[in-house]
């Protein structure tokens, strides 16, 4: 009978500690992401953290390196066998889409020659064109448009790239998806075309612009 007690405090000590340094390790490994410190990181992952874990919001660390612009991080996340970089937030969002929306133009071509998924999981769904549209660099508009991605793709409220284009991005980016054939006639739930977009924006010459190739 005692032991079988001591035994039992033997493992009971063992899972409590275990379960401590899991805990730590869970901290050490966001806080690191924040601060894009690479060696606690590759640390981690070399004792056996899990690079796909995700912080106490469902964010994942490739996601938010993306988000925090901790690009050493994030080359540690890449160079793990188990990354899975398509992993999607509860709103949706991917590495890829962040880094669109942020303008990193290198990390896009980097995940998407790793091959990160364009779309999201069903239609209609944000995309990363609807991300780099809102975005301020023109540049992964084009890389995005050239490896496949669906000019005219429609988010869960009806809005295309080239609505978030019109209100928050870059007029080139505009041009770029108008010349890759979106289509400035498409209104969304609210009925708002890319042109109304631009009004609410404030941008009137692009409204007019739009309102004629709508036309």
């Amino acid at each position: 009978m005692f032991k079988s007690i001591v035994k039992y405090l033997v493992y009971l000590v063992l899972a409590i500690g275990f379960s401590s340094a899991k805990a730590g390790s869970y901290e050490d490994f966001f806080k690191a992401v924040s601060f894009n410190d690479a060696g606690v990181v590759q640390g981690l992952l070399a004792r056996g953290f899990d690079p796909n874990s995700r912080d106490d919001k469902g964010q994942a660390g490739l996601y938010l390196a993306m988000r925090a612009g901790s690009f050493k991080v994030a080359e540690a996340l890449l160079a793990h066998p188990g990354m899975r970089q398509d992993l999607l937030n509860a709103a949706g969002e991917s590495a890829l889409m962040m880094a669109a929306l942020k303008g990193h133009a290198d990390w896009v071509k980097r995940l998407l020659d790793r091959g990160a998924r364009t779309e999201g999981l069903e239609p209609p769904a944000w995309t990363a064109l609807h991300y780099a549209a809102t975005g301020p660099e023109p540049q992964t508009v084009q890389l995005l448009l050239a490896r496949g991605a669906k000019v005219d793709a429609r988010s869960p409220n009806g809005s295309t790239p080239l609505m978030m284009a019109a209100r928050y991005g870059a007029e080139p980016s505009v041009d770029l998806l108008l010349q890759q054939g979106a289509d400035a006639r498409l209104k969304n739930d609210a009925s708002l075309t890319a042109a109304d977009f631009a009004k609410l924006a404030g941008r009137e010459a692009l409204a007019r612009r739009l309102a004629q190739a709508a036309s």
